[in-house]
């Protein structure tokens, strides 16, 4: 038994959600190294002041740094997820067992109703 049939091998065209989809991996790159060598430059060139200016200061771009790493995989997650759902949307239509309607496929009239 099939658990699925197939429309007459209906299928969409891939669109925009390939595209996208493939760049993802590229942009997770990216949005990753981004943050972590600014983080890093900070370490290598720390800006002039005390000790303590210079920790708080660091402390601070890492803490921005792994918040806006951990935004860009949120966000690249939630766009990723958007793109498997279109693109199984877009695939092959199934159908489901075919059943008889018991009354016509035809709008009420005002006098049928009452």
């Amino acid at each position: 038994m099939s658990w699925f049939n197939k429309l007459h091998n209906r299928k969409t065209p891939p669109g925009l959600e390939r595209v996208i989809f493939r760049k993802l991996p590229m942009l997770t790159l990216g949005g990753t190294l981004i943050p972590f060598f600014v983080a890093m430059g900070t370490r290598l060139w720390p800006p002039a002041g005390t000790s303590a200016e210079i920790a708080k200061h660091i402390t601070t771009v890492d803490i921005t740094a792994i918040a806006t790493v951990i935004t860009v995989w949120t966000a690249l997650f939630t766009v990723a997820i958007g793109c498997v759902l279109v693109m199984v949307m877009k695939g092959p239509a199934y159908v489901a067992d075919a059943y008889s309607m018991e009354k016509p496929d035809k709008p009420e009239r005002e006098s049928d109703r009452s």
